[in-house]
This record gives C-alpha cells, sequence and structure tokens, in this order.
C-alpha cells in the first residue's frame, strides 16, 4: 500500500506503510519539534539494533481469542496505516502481532489483560497488537507496560457497530524507558470508545492516540493523566478525525510537572471536515507547574471545514497551584505540605476516578502519591 494523501488537511497530511515514505526526523518538523530525537536511541532514524525484548501476554476471560499472527493477517494494519517515521519503521519490523477478538455481542465479566514488559534496553524491540471488538459486544482492556526497553508499536482498536471498548493504557516504565507509541481507534456506525492513557514512567515517552469513524453516531471520550518528574519528556500527540456526520468526541488531560528539565507535550489535533456535519467535539488539556525548571507545552488545534456543527471547542491552561485553594486548606488547620497534596490530588483524581477497573484505579492513585512524596 502505497502513499495516501490527505489533501484537505494541512495537519495530517500523509499516511503510508512503506518506510521509505517517510524520511528521516531532523527535529525541524512540526511533529518533531518538540521530541529530544537524540534521546530516541535511534528508533526514528533505524540506526538500532533489533535486538532488545519486549514480552507480550494476554490473559483473556471465557469467550474472548488472543492468537500470535503474521503481518500477512488481514485483520492487521485493516484499521490504520502509519502516519509517521517511527510509526511505519515499527510496522515493518514488527515478527508478530497480537490479535484480541471479542465476538459477536459478548460482555466478557472480567478485563482483558495485556502485558508488556521490557527486559532491558540494549536494543530495540518492535510490535503491533489488534483489538477487534465485534458489532453490539462490550469489553474492557489494560494495556500494562513495565520494565526497561527501548520499544515502539502500534496499536488497532476496531470498535465494530453499536459496540463498546473501554481500553486503559498504563506506562509505568522504568526511568531509563524509552517508548514511542501509535494507538488508533476505528469507530463504526453508534460505536463508543472510551480511552484513559496514564504516563508515569519511562525516560521519554511520546504517545499518539488517534479515532476516526466510519460510521455514524460514534462516540469517542479520550482522557489522559501524567506526572513529568525531573528530567523526563512525557509527550501526548492526539488527534480526531471526524470525516463522517453526527459523531461525538471528548478530550480531557491533565498532567502535573515537578523538577528540573521535567517537559510535559499535549498536542490536541482536531479536524472537522466538510461531510461531517453534525458533529459535537470539544477538547481540554490543563498543566500544573509544581516547581521552577519545569516546562510544559500545550497546542490545541480546531480545523472546521464545515459550518453545520452541533458544537466545536478548546482551551489549554498550564500555571501554579491557585494560592486561593491552599489559603483556604491552610486556614483551616491543614499543613502547608499537606494542603498542597490534597490540591494536587483533587486536580488528577477528578479523571482517575473515571478508571472503570477498581485495582487499577488504586494502583494509579498510589502511584501518585508516591510521585508528591518525592
Amino acid at each position: 500500500m502505497g502513499l495516501n494523501e490527505k489533501p484537505l488537511s494541512t495537519l495530517h497530511e500523509k499516511s503510508s506503510y512503506n518506510l521509505d515514505d517517510f524520511s528521516v526526523p531532523t527535529g525541524r518538523e512540526e511533529k518533531w519539534r518538540f521530541t529530544p530525537l537524540s534521546r530516541l536511541k535511534g528508533l526514528h532514524d533505524g540506526t538500532a539494533e533489533v535486538t532488545g525484548q519486549v514480552v507480550t501476554q494476554a490473559y483473556t476471560p471465557a469467550g474472548v481469542s488472543a492468537e500470535w499472527v503474521g503481518r500477512d493477517d488481514a485483520r492487521v494494519g485493516q484499521a490504520y496505516a502509519p502516519t509517521d517515521r517511527v510509526s511505519a519503521q515499527a510496522y515493518n519490523a514488527f515478527e508478530k502481532a497480537l490479535v484480541v477478538t471479542v465476538p459477536k455481542e459478548a460482555v466478557p465479566a472480567e478485563p482483558i489483560q495485556i502485558e508488556l514488559r521490557g527486559g532491558g534496553t540494549a536494543g530495540v524491540a518492535y510490535g503491533h497488537i489488534v483489538v477487534k471488538v465485534e458489532p453490539m459486544a462490550e469489553a474492557v482492556v489494560v494495556l500494562d507496560h513495565q520494565g526497561s526497553a527501548v520499544y515502539a508499536d502500534n496499536v488497532e482498536f476496531v470498535v465494530g457497530d453499536g459496540a463498546t471498548l473501554k481500553v486503559v493504557s498504563l506506562q509505568d516504565w522504568a526511568d531509563d524507558a524509552v517508548h514511542v507509541s501509535q494507538h488508533h481507534a476505528q469507530l463504526a456506525k453508534d460505536a463508543t470508545f472510551r480511552s484513559f492513557v496514564v504516563t508515569l514512567g519511562g525516560d521519554l515517552v511520546r504517545l499518539s492516540p488517534s479515532v476516526s469513524y466510519t460510521g455514524q453516531g460514534g462516540d469517542a471520550d479520550l482522557s489522559g493523566v501524567y506526572f513529568v518528574d525531573a528530567g523526563q519528556h512525557l509527550e501526548h500527540r492526539l488527534l480526531v478525525d471526524h470525516s463522517t456526520p453526527n459523531c461525538k468526541s471528548h478530550v480531557d488531560y491533565r498532567g502535573a510537572l515537578q523538577g528540573e528539565d521535567a517537559h510535559a507535550v499535549w498536542i490536541g489535533d482536531v479536524i472537522i471536515r466538510v461531510e461531517a456535519e453534525g458533529t459535537d467535539t470539544y477538547e481540554l488539556n490543563r498543566n500544573l507547574i509544581l516547581t521552577d525548571g519545569a516546562r510544559a507545552d500545550s497546542v490545541p488545534n480546531l480545523e472546521i471545514l464545515t459550518g453545520e456543527v452541533a458544537g466545536a471547542g478548546h482551551a489549554s491552561t498550564s500555571g501554579r497551584l491557585d494560592d486561593e485553594h491552599l489559603f483556604y486548606l491552610q486556614a483551616r488547620g491543614i499543613p502547608a505540605d499537606q494542603a498542597r497534596r490534597l490540591v494536587i490530588r483533587g486536580f488528577l483524581g477528578q479523571l482517575v476516578d473515571k478508571i472503570s477497573v477498581p485495582e487499577l484505579r488504586e494502583r494509579v492513585l498510589a502511584k501518585i502519591e508516591a510521585e508528591l512524596e518525592k
């Protein structure tokens, strides 16, 4: 499959399965200008040895299938074609893809757990996952990343007519990990997609969630929290491409940053194409800067190519803790450090409460508490 140009939008104009269709990034490109390429350890230019190891295991409830397939399987690449050099590199380099299928009208009693465990940063590894939820089925998927790795992958979520998929992706890597990942959800008629991203670990993590619609009535909600420590680079680049009438999207990402050279990047791109009348969309990013030396880059982009929308908006804020909130709590006898933790916990906790798996929600809250103790 060759180059697929999208002339209507200047934001996301090409996708291709062919690596040669993407030049090696220099850092001057819009897509790469925030990413420290020198810390990608060769993921972006093909110089890295493919000798790394990330072990992927799927734990599926009754009725759900998980299989390893070759790249010639028709389900691989059906919903998504790479849109940047690293994504194309990952697509061309993985050996086997994991395909998880939830049958028509099935409602598994337990979440589908996909664990990814890195075995070290000597050499890079590539992966590919497809989650297919057939019509009228409902499922919860947990992607749990741990260990040390230099890893790039593509994850496809294919949500059938009237189906519901909830995904929690936890980036809980060791401090030296590098992870570049593309998550793409394709929503059919009246499909519902709920994504929750938690990014805490890693030296450099760049995650790009995207959504497309193939039928009317699709509803996507993308939420995320991240906590950036000294020296960490955590980057989230979202794209919602509305090309079908009467679909919805809602984006809400929140982050906290502390320490010298803590760097968060959030890019939120929403395209409403000419044919996507009746679209209802909103995106929000908020960052709390907890110390000097931390930096948050937040860029919401909304491109509307039709005058017939139900609603469209975006907002972005980055700032310090609210002195009035802290004063209010301290005036009631709460010590300053505890008041600070309460405000941050409330800021992030509003989103964390949306995680539908109780034990995972508790784990994330405990991780945030540990960050606040540093």
